[in-house]
């Protein structure tokens, strides 16, 4: 029986980060079921386009984390502000939709600041745990929710909004002042909003590069590698190419539900609490367009029930080598909750009537490649049976001697440079160098 210190399930950036600071001659062994590492943060190579799985974009906010990534790319990484947009209304209006009605119809631009201006003026007192539905209300206003905050949250989130907490909000939804509001609604605002407005991208071989130059120089990493079944009692896992390997901490960056699945012998307690886990899965469709630069954009938001899509990005303008010269690349994002069924077909043809309905692709544009890439468990959903669901669950693990990190294995909203550290502070705990459980939830202050 192969037997290692320290046994980390999953090869993407969490599992790759805690390989990397436990030292390249550490006794640790990382699994991974693919034939390379990267997970979610991985990128398919197609008729000579680089499709990510979906948009994965470097927002840098810690000193610490821009040093290590711009570190680990060396050089094959460039600068970008954001150039994000939201399609309603046949036209298109300028992120964050609340500070940024200019364009719209003037109904619908009066009826979003007259709605922000009276809560301003006459706000409402908020519950001790208002429900997201609640929040948006009474910070925003009547309008701003109807022709935005609604519709695109009910279309990625696949369930009322009554039913979801603000615990993920906090740091990614901006909050405009009524000036800001204001002059936004009278002019085309060109002020960056939020925790995205600028971001890096490689240059070269797409998001796959960052986990590829994680991995560099780690002997401990085996691919082709699946996790069976682990037996939390006595620290041993069956992977499959490996047999039996035992282990005296477990780190996991798998998503938890999948992971509480292979794991064992649960209490019934914690068994409960896995069935209260909540998460929304995306169905993601990577096309290759013979056609220079379908649009000028980065990304566009889709908040408008005709389409199916709530956001669409073209790869091709975060690097001009994601696809061949004199072609283009995008990515469609279609939601769908863990039981709704997905026709990929017809969602193809939706997609496809929808892009050429708000004029990103001509009757006369060709099709070079496509791509569906399914991403389960892609955003966890917040709701109130959360918290408790999951300190039962963590203090499960952690009796049994596991680290559950990432943005899938602590199970939370978060971007990439927060499951880096995530990875740094799991082994850096590991090494007895630091008690700190988690990043800080500061507000994001990006770093260009």
């Amino acid at each position: 029986m192969r037997s290692t210190r320290t046994l980390i399930l999953g090869g993407g950036l969490a599992g790759l980060s805690t390989a990397r600071h436990l030292g390249r001659r550490g006794d640790w062994l990382l699994v991974e079921k693919e034939d390379k590492v990267g997970g979610r943060a991985g990128s398919v190579r197609v008729q000579g386009f680089t499709f990510d799985h979906t948009g994965h974009l470097l927002h840098l906010h810690d000193p610490q984390g821009k040093r290590l990534i711009l570190g680990l790319l060396a050089g094959n990484s460039a600068p970008h502000e954001r150039s994000s947009w939201i399609r309603s209304h046949g036209t298109c209006t300028r992120y964050p939709f609340q500070a940024n009605t200019y364009g719209l119809p003037e109904r619908v631009t009066a009826e979003c600041v007259a709605g922000f201006m009276k809560n301003v003026h006459r706000p409402q007192p908020m519950g001790a745990a208002p429900s997201f539905e609640e929040w948006c209300l009474k910070t925003f206003g009547k309008g701003i929710c109807r022709h935005f905050m609604f519709p695109y949250n009910r279309k990625l989130w696949r369930r009322p909004l009554s039913e979801l907490t603000t615990e993920w909000q906090g740091r990614f939804l901006p909050k405009p002042t009524a000036e800001e509001v204001l002059y936004g609604a009278l002019t085309d605002q060109r002020k960056f909003f939020g925790y995205n407005a600028f971001f890096r991208y490689p240059l070269r071989g797409g998001i796959q590069a960052l986990p590829d130059a994680m991995a560099e120089g780690l002997s401990g990493i085996r691919v082709r590698s699946r996790v069976v079944s682990v037996d939390l009692r006595e620290r041993v896992a069956c992977v499959q190419g490996l047999g039996e390997v035992r282990y005296e901490r477990l780190v996991n960056t798998l998503p938890l539900p999948e992971f509480l699945d292979l794991a064992g012998p649960l209490p019934g307690k914690v068994r409960e609490a896995r069935k209260k886990l909540r998460w929304v899965s995306v169905l993601n469709l990577n096309l290759g367009v013979a056609r220079p630069r379908v649009s000028d954009k980065h990304w566009i938001y889709f908040p408008e029930p005709g389409f199916v899509f709530y956001r669409v990005g073209f790869c091709s303008n975060f690097s001009k080598t994601a696809a061949p010269p004199g072609t283009s690349s995008m990515y469609i994002e279609v939601a769908r909750g863990p039981r709704e069924r997905a026709d990929k077909a017809e969602l193809e043809r939706l997609c496809l009537r929808g892009l050429k309905s708000c004029g990103i692709l001509k009757d006369s544009d060709k099709l070079a490649a496509r791509l569906w890439i399914d991403i389960p468990c892609a955003y966890v959903v917040y709701d109130r049976q959360r918290p408790a669901a999951l300190a039962a669950i963590f203090r499960h693990l952690s009796s049994n001697g596991v680290e559950s990190i990432g943005r899938w294995g602590a199970w939370k909203y978060s971007f990439m440079e927060e499951t880096i550290l995530d990875g740094r502070s799991c082994a850096l705990r590991l090494l007895g160098r630091s008690a700190r459980k988690s990043v800080p939830q500061a507000p994001l202050v990006p770093l260009r």
